[in-house]
């Protein structure tokens, strides 16, 4: 199966909504990025694209899954983190960062939630400088840090709550 080091960088990056036979190539992408791509990560994956409550979507590059991204809905505030619609992990492979997939992933996902709610949130290691600048572009804000949100804790201990009006 062609992978994400097989698309070609000058192709353009698409987004599209994933399916369950993208489960293979986003643990590909999982693991070029150094992340679990174990048995329970790919169900994991499963499970959110399966999930009429939550979004999955693929970058496209040369016709190869090259990033992936997920959001999540919470009906219930958990401590800081208030009830609502969050984006979730987003990963794109190393050698066709810089081509716009991040962005388009993100904007996807936005325009998602905007279709459910006026607002999104989302949290990060607050040492994640590309995640929270990617995310200034929407006009994110912190509403919080702590050493974890959602059962996520963050190497390092803190991690930033942030949201944005889509209004």
């Amino acid at each position: 199966m062609p992978g994400p080091a097989d698309a070609h960088p000058t192709d353009p990056v698409t987004v599209r909504e994933a399916t369950p036979d993208d489960v293979p190539a986003v643990s590909a992408v999982q693991a070029a990025v150094g992340r679990t791509s174990s048995a329970a990560a790919a169900h994991a994956l499963r499970e959110a694209v399966l999930d009429p409550d939550r979004l999955g979507v693929v970058a496209l590059a040369g016709g190869d899954v090259v990033g992936w991204a997920k959001t999540h809905h919470y009906p219930d505030a958990d401590g800081p983190a208030p009830a609502g619609h969050y984006l979730g992990g987003i990963a794109v492979a190393p050698d066709v960062r810089g081509l716009g997939a991040g962005t388009l992933l993100t904007q996807a996902r936005l325009d998602w939630i905007r279709a459910r709610s006026d607002t999104a949130l989302y949290f990060a290691n607050a040492r994640n400088a590309a995640s929270l600048a990617l995310h200034a572009r929407w006009g994110f804000v912190e509403v919080a840090r702590g050493a974890a949100f959602r059962g996520v804790s963050f190497d390092g201990g803190t991690g930033i709550l942030l949201s944005a009006r889509l209004g």
